[in-house]
């Protein structure tokens, strides 16, 4: 199931949403940033209680 979710840029700083594969409950991938166009470390979780976690940072953060 893909679901929608709004990060920001940690270069440019910019929100803009992108889709989550929530039935994985741990993955981690880059994407590319749809204003800037640099790589974004993405970082998903999902909790106990089926709440999504994304965390985006640099390259040099992964």
């Amino acid at each position: 199931m893909l679901s929608p979710t709004h990060i920001h840029c940690p270069y440019c700083g910019e929100a803009f949403e992108i889709l989550i594969d929530s039935s994985v409950e741990s993955q981690q991938y880059i994407e590319d940033c749809q204003v800037c166009c640099c790589p974004i470390v993405l970082t998903v979780t999902i909790d106990e209680d089926g709440t999504l976690q994304v965390r985006a940072a640099t390259e040099d953060e992964g």
